[in-house]
């Protein structure tokens, strides 16, 4: 039901007052600022049509997302044309059961074919089904429809936000221009730090080659003519292994825990504690993807004392934010040579 004029007033006027003392005031009131700007400016009614649904849909996977946050979760990718009884289908399937078991949660589209087996092979209590209002092909599969956590996106671009912003891991079955539009795009925000670190695993069924021949089609026209770097095919793992799919996925998140930003340090968070002797190997080993100074063991910095991984031990460097696929090589030998510190089958949580 529409608020009336008087009781949208009301609520405004109750929200300011309340600013000085909410925990997120100063963003709150950059969020109303922006729309204040707007509504002074000459732009059309499908402006306004496309801000506010766009402010629906992130409203509506906020909302869903939030009681799920400490919970690690893995986007399946893949064309909503793979047919049940085919191969790909069953192993998607199997994909999916095997993350679920590992501690993850699926995130799919929410249609057939590959999603489907997804939401399939995770179950409807581990599953998330982000929906697309499209004008075919994009019913709600029967193991998500009716579900809460099934959302009704109106944009393919809050929807895609969602599908990387909650993910700790991407897998990609074969597919047509959808699924070779979120490979890419996963890449690209690789690539440029805006998305991960996070493992990105391509998957084909037993002998088959379709992600094998795109793999040797970045090779031979991106990496041998110098447009991509050397070291950006360690952003991706292509198998047609089920079981070292799997293992790429919890072995990434065996030391590794997860990483920020803190006065432009770049601060990884790890499950146990590396000796000086193996940070020694790191700084010998990396020390061509650091601006300046040393790898470092540290503690949670001040900016960090209250947060929910204050207690995990850290390493810390200026990163040049530029050589990701080293980075991601470093976490790769971090979880190497520090797998003794743990020895869980499963990812800790968030």
């Amino acid at each position: 039901m529409a608020l009336s004029q008087s009781s949208l007033s009301e609520q405004l006027t109750e929200l300011i007052e309340q600013l000085p003392t909410h925990q997120h005031g100063k963003l709150i009131q950059r969020a109303l600022s922006v729309l204040l700007r707007i509504s002074g400016e000459e732009i059309d009614r499908l402006d306004w049509k496309i801000l506010t649904a766009s402010l629906e849909d992130l409203e509506q996977g906020f909302q869903i997302f939030y009681r799920y946050r400490h919970i690690r979760k893995i986007t399946i990718f893949g064309s909503a044309r793979i047919v049940p009884d085919s191969l790909e289908y069953r192993l998607a399937v199997e994909f999916a059961r095997c993350v679920s078991q590992l501690g993850f949660m699926v995130i799919t589209g929410a249609g057939g074919g590959i999603m489907q087996a997804g939401n399939e092979g995770a179950g409807r209590e581990h599953s998330f089904g982000l929906n697309i209002q499209l004008p075919f092909e994009q019913g709600a599969n029967p193991f998500i429809i009716g579900d809460s956590k099934l959302i009704n996106f109106k944009y393919f671009f809050t929807r895609k936000l969602f599908f990387l912003r909650e993910s700790d891991a991407v897998a990609l079955f074969p597919g047509g221009f959808g699924t070779q539009d979120e490979a890419f795009e996963t890449l690209t925000l690789c690539q440029t730090g805006k998305y991960g670190p996070a493992p990105l695993v391509l998957i084909d069924e037993p002998g088959g080659d379709y992600w094998l021949s795109w793999s040797e089609y970045i090779r031979k026209n991106l990496l041998k003519r110098g447009l991509i770097s050397p070291e950006d095919p360690n952003l991706y793992t292509v198998t047609d292994n089920l079981g070292l799919a799997c293992d790429a996925i919890r072995d990434f998140y065996r030391v590794y825990h997860s990483s920020r930003y803190v006065n432009g340090q770049f601060v990884m968070r790890l499950t146990g504690e590396l000796s000086d002797e193996q940070v020694e190997k790191l700084n010998d080993e990396f020390s061509d993807i650091l601006v300046k100074g040393r790898i470092e063991k540290s503690r949670a910095l001040p900016q960090e004392i209250g947060d929910e991984t204050e207690h995990l031990p850290r390493l810390i460097f200026d990163f040049d934010r530029y050589s990701l696929g080293r980075l991601y090589q470093l976490i790769h030998r971090v979880n190497q040579i520090g797998s003794c510190l743990s020895q869980a089958d499963s990812p800790e949580r968030k």
